[in-house]
Order: C-alpha cells, then structure tokens, then sequence
C-alpha cells in the first residue's frame, strides 16, 4: 500500500510548487521590467519571488525537496491544456499571476503539515500576490494593444 501522506510525497508537492511559483513570477517580472518598464512593479515581483526561496530554505531542507523531485515520472508531465494557448501579453501575464496563487495556496496548504509558521507566511505570500495583481491589472491591460 502506498503512504499517500508520506513526506518524501509532501516533499514532492512543495518542491513542485515552489518552482512553478518562482518561475510564474519571473515571467510576471520579465513584463513588468521589459515591456512595461516599471521598477516598482518589477521590483516588488522580484521580492516576492525571493520572499517565497527564503521561506523554503528557513523551513524546508532544500536537499531533501531535491532530493524528492521525481521528474521523468510525473504524471502531470505531459498534460498541456490551454499552456500553448496564449493570445497577448496581458494573457500571458495572468496565466502565469494565476499560476503563481495557485502554487502558493498549495504550498500553503500542504506546509501546515511540515511547518506551520511556513504555511502563514505563505499565506501572507498569497495575499500580497493579490494586491501585485490589483496594482498590475490596469498597466497591464494596456498591453493588449501592444505588438
């Protein structure tokens, strides 16, 4: 029987969605920095992105979540839905904003049972990718114009 709840597959979904946050904000970052040209939006992504590695490093062994990652046989590999479907730069942008509060409540969710200070402080993550959104959205939606 497998041991669903086993911490090397905890270790599996946090690691998985911390890299799937961080790259989700970087693509948001390479917008804001070279198409928008906005150091402060720019910024504040990049803060982020690093708020979330100091998080995992304080409360997660990184050669341990390393050391979990089981790539070749991932499951989810190969699903593409909608990932090669992208209209504008606004689409892309929020596809990967998307992605990124999706990963973080995930991270959220399955450090409660690692580390529940960790799981606050994504929390806190969380929120303020929403505020990032709320500030980006009208600069943003201007791109749709953009070729």
């Amino acid at each position: 029987m497998v041991n669903y709840t086993s911490s090397n597959n905890i270790n599996r979904i946090i690691d998985a969605n911390i890299n799937r946050a961080k790259e989700g904000l970087r693509v948001c970052e390479e917008i804001t920095r070279f198409i928008l040209n906005d150091g402060i939006l720019t910024s504040t992504l990049k803060e982020t992105r690093h708020e979330i590695s100091a998080v995992a490093n304080k409360c997660f062994l990184t050669k341990e979540l390393v050391e979990a990652r089981e790539s070749q046989f991932d499951s989810g590999r190969n699903i593409q839905a909608n990932e090669l479907e992208r209209k504008d730069l606004p689409d892309i942008f929020f596809a990967n904003i998307q992605r990124v509060k999706e990963s973080i409540r995930v991270l959220e969710e399955f450090s409660k049972l690692l580390s529940k200070k960790s799981a606050l402080k994504f929390k806190n993550i969380r929120y303020n990718i929403y505020e990032i959104e709320k500030k980006a959205l009208r600069k943003i939606e201007a791109l749709r114009n953009f070729r």
